[in-house]
């Protein structure tokens, strides 16, 4: 499974910037893809994420400014992101759950649930 993201850069703060990733491969099923950043120094935490059911999760520090959607039928989500501020400075990574095929042996579908992570996308944010 490989995870495609674009959107990041550097933008003022008070701007915004819109990132999209797609998931592609091995997928039977998506259960939950989005995003999470980290910042120089500081751990990887998570941004925001959709789950099936449309249910999106967001951290305190992305709720009122950040917009997650997302069409897990299509393994695409986007993150739009408003009023950034400084501190939203990180690499953005793409997290994707899915179910894969491992074999197909007559009837017999054999699948596993695994995770992924993207390659990251810069996000900086200027003061």
């Amino acid at each position: 499974v490989q995870l495609q993201a674009s959107g990041g850069g550097l933008v003022q703060a008070g701007g915004s910037l819109r990132l999209s990733c797609a998931a592609s491969g091995n997928i039977l099923n998506t259960h939950r893809m989005g995003w999470y950043r980290q910042a120089p120094g500081k751990e990887r935490q998570l941004v925001a994420i959709v789950r099936n059911g449309g249910i999106i999760d967001y951290s305190d520090s992305a709720k009122g400014r950040f917009t997650m959607s997302g069409d897990l039928s299509k393994n695409t989500v986007w993150l739009q992101m408003d009023s950034l501020k400084s501190e939203d400075t990180a690499v953005y990574i793409c997290y994707a759950d899915v179910s894969q095929i491992e074999s197909m042996d007559g009837d017999t579908l054999r699948f596993s649930d695994k995770q992924y992570w993207g390659e990251g996308t810069q996000v900086t944010v200027s003061s």
